[in-house]
């Protein structure tokens, strides 16, 4: 793995469309997102070009919690998004960035993940560990298709 740097690629049995959603809707974002024994709360949620949101995981097993938010540099509908990511903690410095890039394949969507400029004191590897439990929740939201009853 690149210092400080994340990447993952997966295939998804659901539209880009519908992933689009998962990351572009504040309760489904904050269904999947958190890694195992972790809540998400989502205070704010502007999904557009130089739209901030803000939201906290919250550790199910302390009650301690650590608060992010950031800014979205770019959006295009159902093919990508990036962007800025800042926790609040001052001993997490810096700006991460996280590229999201969607393609419509035969079975569904290709999906890859690139987060940069992750902080010294979070391991790179927990990071990683976090992010394939969030994508395999994510693909448990996304993968049914449920019909209107």
């Amino acid at each position: 793995m690149k210092k400080n740097t994340v990447s993952l690629h997966r295939i998804i049995q659901a539209s880009p469309e519908k992933v689009f959603r998962a990351f572009s809707d504040p309760i489904a974002l904050a269904t999947w997102l958190p890694p195992y024994g972790f809540l998400c709360t989502v205070q704010q949620m502007d999904f557009q070009v130089g739209g901030i949101f803000k939201m906290t995981f919250i550790n199910f097993s302390t009650g301690n919690g650590h608060s992010f938010g950031g800014e979205y540099l770019e959006i295009t509908p159902h093919v990508s998004i990036q962007y800025s990511d800042r926790f609040d903690d001052p001993n997490l410095p810096g700006e991460m960035i996280t590229t999201v890039s969607l393609n419509k394949v035969s079975c569904g969507t290709e999906l890859v993940v690139e987060q940069t400029n992750i902080p010294d004191i979070i391991p790179v590897e927990m990071c990683y560990l976090g992010w394939q439990e969030s994508l395999e929740k994510m693909k448990k939201l996304v993968e049914p298709d449920i019909p209107d009853a």
